[in-house]
């Protein structure tokens, strides 16, 4: 049985990798990995640290590239890829623009699509943008859709689709992030290694969506400029996203203000490690919406929609808006109201119980044997 795995970008390695881990150790299974590297840096770091070595790798990474280069460029290396392999099945992850085009090379190619993390809406087809119409488009070629959550399954039942065809799974990204969590970790960064932890209440943060970018994205960081001019026991650190947009916003607002340290992206173990010493999380992070509550830490969003309602409704997650007084007056509660963070410290993760990746490959045995 043949296996395709793709992926282009950090997040989606990273949910890819249990998966790819575990279709590895059947011996039913031949799998083969093509990466399209939309994302080049970002997606090394995590194949370092999952020692994955792609069998196919595009490189179709280019400065200033567009969504319509991503998708044409992914689209034709995909195909070469198809046609050398000939998979009975290919797997594509999420929402990016290599999801789409992986979904589409399928189509086109007449090879079964498993969607991997399907059913996710926000209800805003611009908001994330493009991910929203692309884990749409990716779901009307799919022929398996693996859903993490019932309320996945629900979305993709309102849109008509059968529903022999989907699968509660769990999300892969609680397997990844079960394997990375260390007790002990260190970061070989100095600050973060001598951060005290303890005494201090460390916000980290990311914040990187498109969308976000001006007036929203100035406004979540005067905000936590705020809090942090007011609060004296608290540190920020932020590892800054690539995108030199978010760097001149980040730079201009937070740049000189003490007590918040803006780094380098960290590995995505690292960052997970992070968010296990720290207090809460502010994000406008689809995937570390779904970290967090596995590691006990309120998670703030900074966004105006979510496609992942369901830590909402548990109490792990509360959705903020971008405005600049009420992500101030969430923060700012959650440090000083101790009744508020524990109701949102000890909420019960509704992502998953770490074995999707086992359930999905199980899934896959069954439906093409």
């Amino acid at each position: 049985m043949k296996v395709l795995s793709i992926f282009g970008t950090r997040p989606e390695a990273v949910k890819m990798a249990p998966v790819v881990k575990k279709l590895r150790e059947n011996e039913m299974i031949e799998d083969k990995i093509c990466v399209t590297a939309q994302h080049r840096d970002m997606l090394d770091q995590v194949l370092d640290v999952f020692s994955i070595t792609p069998d196919y790798d595009l490189n179709i990474f280019q400065h200033g590239q567009t969504l319509t280069q991503i998708t044409t460029r992914a689209l034709e290396g995909l195909e070469k890829v198809i046609k050398e392999f000939k998979p009975d099945i290919l797997l594509a992850h999420g929402d990016t623009s290599t999801t789409f085009a992986a979904a589409l090379a399928g189509f086109y190619n007449n090879v079964r699509v498993g969607h991997v993390e399907a059913g996710l809406r926000s209800g805003n087809i611009y908001s994330p943008y493009p991910e929203e119409a692309n884990r749409k488009l990716t779901g009307v070629i799919a022929d398996f859709h693996f859903a993490p959550t019932e309320k996945n399954r629900l979305n993709l039942l309102n849109e008509g689709y059968n529903d022999e065809k989907i699968f509660i799974t769990g999300n892969t990204g609680i397997d990844a992030l079960f394997e990375m969590i260390e007790d002990d970790f260190k970061f070989n960064n100095e600050l973060l290694d001598n951060m005290d932890y303890e005494n201090k209440k460390i916000i980290s943060m990311t914040a990187h969506r498109k969308e976000n970018i001006g007036k929203p994205m100035e406004n979540i960081f005067s905000a936590i400029k705020e809090v942090v001019l007011k609060n004296k026991d608290v540190e920020v650190i932020y590892p800054v996203h690539l995108n030199p947009k978010v760097r001149e916003i980040a730079n201009r607002i937070l740049g000189d203000v003490d007590r918040v340290h803006l780094i380098e992206p960290l590995d995505n173990k690292a960052f997970v490690n992070l968010q296990a010493k720290s207090y809460l999380i502010v994000t406008d992070s689809g995937g570390v919406q779904e970290e967090a509550p596995s590691l006990g830490k309120p998670i703030l969003v900074a966004r105006r929609e979510t496609e992942r309602p369901e830590g909402i409704e548990a109490g792990t997650a509360k959705l903020l808006g971008v405005e600049k007084e009420g992500i101030f007056n969430e923060i700012d509660l959650l440090l000083n109201n101790q009744e508020e963070y524990n109701k949102m410290a000890n909420a019960v993760n509704p992502y998953g119980d770490g074995k999707a990746a086992e359930k999905i490959v199980k899934i896959i045995i069954e439906k093409l044997s």
